[in-house]
Order: C-alpha cells, then sequence, then structure tokens
C-alpha cells in the first residue's frame, strides 16, 4: 500500500502502546505524539494493566511477545476491566497465518507485522480515529 492508499490519521487520538524494547518504545512514542496524538506507555502486561485501568485511551496498540507474558493475554484482561469497546492493534514479529488468527481471537482489531510501514499503521488510526468521531 501506498503512502496515498491511507491518509495521515486525524491528530488527537489517546494511544496506549505496550512495548517491550525500549527503542521501539520511543520511536513509536515520537512518530505517534509528531501526528499530534496523546501517547501514554508500559512495558510489561502489568504495567499495562495498571496503566489502562488509570488513562483514558481511545486505542491500544500492544506488542505480542513481552516479558511478563503476550499481548494475546493482555487484551483480553483489558476488555475485563474496560467500560467500552477497546480499538485494539496487535503488532509483532510473529506473522504466520495462525498468529493473526489468534490475534483477531484474542480481540485485535489489526495484525501488524514487525517492521511495518507508517503507512499501515496511519491506516489502522485513520480507521480509529473515524469510530471515535463517530461514537462522541
Amino acid at each position: 500500500m501506498s503512502e496515498a492508499t491511507h491518509p495521515q490519521p486525524t491528530g488527537g487520538l489517546r494511544v496506549f502502546v505496550v512495548e517491550n524494547h525500549p527503542d521501539t518504545l520511543l520511536y513509536l512514542q515520537m512518530y505517534l505524539e509528531g501526528l499530534g496524538h496523546t501517547v501514554a506507555s508500559a512495558r510489561t502486561v502489568e504495567d499495562a494493566l495498571t496503566g489502562l485501568a488509570r488513562a483514558e485511551y481511545d486505542v491500544l496498540i500492544s506488542d505480542i511477545g513481552l516479558s511478563d507474558g503476550s499481548g494475546w493475554e493482555l487484551l483480553p484482561r483489558a476488555h475485563a476491566q474496560a467500560d467500552r469497546p477497546i480499538f485494539a492493534i496487535a503488532m509483532s514479529g510473529f506473522g504466520q497465518s495462525a498468529d493473526h488468527e489468534r490475534s483477531r481471537e484474542a480481540g485485535f482489531r489489526h495484525h501488524l507485522l514487525k517492521p511495518f510501514r507508517p503507512s499501515e499503521l496511519n491506516g489502522m488510526l485513520h480507521e480509529a480515529a473515524l469510530e471515535t468521531t463517530a461514537a462522541r
């Protein structure tokens, strides 16, 4: 997909990122903030659950491989403590069909295969922004 295929997402989303790799987390935070989004983050499942319980967020982006569990374990637990549906995006180096299916079954709307192009993430954020705007 080209950059023209997915317009830049509308800024202003509240994004919660869960990523255990410090450089990847820093890059994502900088990228998302550069688009005008507000970003909160965590590096483990337990820290994410604590942070998600306190944060107001529109989108959850979670790595699948985390030091104390997986994004596949995190999302159902996050859904259980949330008062609304979660627009969630998985990101992972695991790209087999079974991995995509497992992400879908856990409740993720999308499964981004690392490394991914910004245009892929932008399209997903654009979708989230449209849904968030419609829900408000």
